[in-house]
């Protein structure tokens, strides 16, 4: 599955992996190394330091949910309303097969907002690199700019909210009521 990758990615890749089945804690580079069948110097290598190996994991799983936006918009097409297009990707991020990457993301937001010094640079980009695509993505559907950024940040803030409350009580059915509400802004515009 990994075999064709680069070194750095499959080491990511199994880094992520394993974060989603253990979580990150205290996890030393000698430990994690161990888990994913390398040795520290390798991560070191690739990442530099346990920080950059954190912002690493981040990033990349943020990359693949942008990703899965822009899949979503492409199966759509250009035409697809910001409620379909909202309702779609909640879809995809409540996915039961992710769950695991959901709480290493809260776990790690978490300890970056807490100023761990591991975790810190983790903030970087966290909602900017957001804002950006799907404020876009807002404009392509009439909205302004102004009001798409704002619309944006609004989403962004509620679907990370509501994805805490899913993992935090488990309640799907009230979860997915709150995002139906939170559609009724796109309807307002």
């Amino acid at each position: 599955m990994n075999a064709g990758k680069p070194p750095r990615e499959r080491l990511l890749a199994a880094t992520i992996e394993h974060f989603a089945a253990h979580g990150v804690g205290d996890l030393s580079l000698r430990r994690l190394a161990e888990g994913v069948g390398t040795s520290h110097r390798m991560l070191i290598y690739h990442f530099g330091s346990r920080d950059g190996l954190l912002v690493a994991v981040v990033q990349d799983m943020e990359e693949r949910q942008r990703a899965g936006l822009a899949e979503i918009v492409r199966e759509l097409g250009d035409d697809v309303s910001a409620v379909e297009l909202t309702r779609r990707m909640w879809q995809r991020l409540v996915d039961p097969a992710i769950a695991p990457y959901e709480r290493l993301f809260f776990e790690l937001y978490g300890r970056a907002l807490q100023g761990d010094p591991h975790s810190a640079p983790l903030l970087e980009g966290i909602v900017e690199s957001w804002l950006g695509p799907c404020a876009a993505l807002l404009e392509r559907t009439g909205m302004s700019a102004r009001l798409a950024r704002t619309q944006a940040r609004v989403g962004l803030a509620a679907m990370r909210g509501l994805l805490l409350d899913l993992l935090a009580t488990g309640d799907r059915a009230g979860c997915d009521e709150a995002l139906e509400r939170l559609l009724l802004l796109y309807e307002l515009d």
